[in-house]
């Protein structure tokens, strides 16, 4: 009998697992700022190149509660795929005002 993808029951196909975490090394900080600065740009729907790091989320890229939140949602989602268990914690959310406060707090977690 003839499976799908031309084999024979009698022939000898290895069954590899799916690999769920690509192990990349360790994230830069420039690549991270890049990480953040474009999904910021796409949730406040302005061009990446105005973004600085010594820019606050909210007085100078008027990011409200809700875009800030996108932000750790894509951040964690982008992330996760490179760094297992990567998470944001609820309770560090109010310590991070800057850009340059967001890209810290990752490349400590995941940067080093």
């Amino acid at each position: 009998m003839c499976s799908p993808w031309g084999a024979t029951s009698s022939d000898s196909i290895a069954v590899v697992p799916a690999e769920t975490h690509v192990n990349q090394g360790p994230i830069g900080r420039d690549e991270i700022f890049e990480i953040v600065r474009d999904r910021l740009a796409d949730i406040l729907e302005i061009d990446p190149a105005t973004i600085s790091e010594g820019q606050s989320f909210v007085d100078d890229l008027e990011a409200d509660s809700l875009a800030l939140i996108e932000l750790v949602e894509s951040l964690e989602e982008e992330l996760s795929d490179r760094t297992v268990g990567f998470r944001i914690e609820d309770e560090d959310l109010e310590d991070l005002k800057t850009v340059r406060d967001a890209v810290d707090y990752v490349y400590e977690r995941t940067g080093k």
